[in-house]
C-alpha cells in the first residue's frame, strides 16, 4: 500500500509543480535539494499513513482470494473505522482535491492565453501538462474502483463484497505502478530514447530477456 501512496502523493507533487511553473513566470536557478527533501517527504508521509496498522491501528490481512496483503477492511472495531476515515481523507480524497484544484486553475490559465502565439518552451510546458493529466487520469481510472469496493467492504453489510468480486479492482490498482512508466516512454521523448539506450547496453551485455 505504501508505494500506492507514494504514487498518488508523487502525482499531487507534480500537479503542484505543473500549476507553479505554468502561472509563475519568473526563472529559477537549479536547485537539487529541494527535489529530494520533496521526495524524502513524499515517502514519510506514505509511511506515517502505513505504520499505524503494523502498531494496532487497524491491522493487515490477506486481502481478495489471499494472494496480496492489505489493510482489513472488513474489521469492524471502531480503531479499525477511524483508520480507515483517516486513510480515505488524507490519501485519497485530499489529494484529489488538491490535483483537481491545480488541474482546474492550469486549464483557466491555458485558456486565458490560447490566443497569445506560443514559444517552444511553452509547448513544451504544455506536453508535459497533457503527460502528467494523462498520468492522473490513469491513476484514477486504476484506483477509484478499489477505493469503491474496500468502503463497501468497510460499511457495507457484512458479505457485500465477496472474495472473487475484490480481486479485478485489486489487481487493476496494483497495475498503477506499471502504467507510469510507459505513459513516460511513450510521451517523453528524452525518457523514451534513454531507455533504448538502457536496452541496448543490457543488449550488449547479454542481460535482457
Amino acid at each position: 500500500m505504501v508505494y500506492g501512496i507514494v504514487s498518488l502523493i508523487s502525482l499531487v507533487v507534480l500537479s503542484y509543480d505543473r500549476y507553479s511553473t505554468l502561472t509563475v513566470y519568473h526563472k529559477r536557478g537549479p536547485n537539487y535539494r529541494r527535489p529530494l527533501l520533496t521526495v524524502g517527504g513524499i515517502w514519510l508521509y506514505s509511511l506515517f499513513w502505513t505504520v499505524p496498522p503494523l502498531v494496532g491501528w487497524s491491522s493487515y490481512g490477506l486481502e481478495g482470494a489471499g494472494t496480496s496483503c492489505s489493510v482489513t477492511w472488513t474489521l469492524r472495531t471502531p480503531e479499525s473505522h477511524s483508520y480507515i476515515i483517516c486513510l480515505f481523507i488524507f490519501c485519497f480524497g485530499l489529494p484529489v482535491l488538491i490535483m483537481v484544484y491545480c488541474y482546474s486553475r492550469l486549464l483557466h490559465a491555458v485558456k486565458q492565453v490560447g490566443k497569445i502565439r506560443r514559444t517552444a518552451a511553452r509547448k513544451r510546458e504544455y506536453h508535459v501538462l497533457f503527460m502528467v493529466l494523462a498520468t492522473v487520469v490513469c491513476f484514477m481510472l486504476c484506483w477509484t474502483p478499489y477505493g469503491v469496493v474496500a468502503l463497501m467492504a468497510t460499511f457495507g453489510r457484512p458479505g457485500l463484497i465477496t472474495p472473487i468480486a475484490s480481486v479485478v479492482p485489486s489487481i487493476l490498482a496494483k497495475t498503477s505502478t506499471v502504467i507510469n512508466p510507459i505513459i513516460y516512454i511513450v510521451m517523453n521523448k528524452q525518457v523514451r530514447h534513454r531507455h533504448f539506450v538502457l536496452l541496448r547496453i543490457m543488449k550488449s551485455y547479454g542481460l535482457t530477456f
